[in-house]
């Protein structure tokens, strides 16, 4: 099943930046075969459903491995049964 969502990971604990970490939320999400967005509050995603929620629990388990303690994301799902969802449907 297609799907959109908008994923914000944040880390909590450590340094005042959190740019480090958003990076490499970035470039696991790139390892996928994902339409991805990006902007000031999050990232927009597009792809199969299954892959959107294991991708979630992967960007947990990889910032976990590499030293961030504490985790949050918030994950905004959108899926149809009338047509297939699509960010660029989204855009006004």
């Amino acid at each position: 099943m297609k799907a959109t969502a908008e994923l914000q990971v944040i880390p909590i604990g450590s340094e005042t930046s959190v740019r480090a970490e958003i990076s490499r939320v970035i470039e696991v999400l790139q390892e996928h075969d994902f339409i991805l967005e990006t902007h000031a509050s999050g990232t927009n995603i597009e792809g199969e459903l299954e892959d959107i929620l294991s991708i979630v629990r992967q960007i947990h388990e990889t910032l976990h491995r590499e030293g961030a303690v504490r985790l949050i994301s918030y994950l905004k799902l959108e899926t149809r049964t009338d047509k297939i969802p699509t960010i660029a449907g989204k855009r006004l």
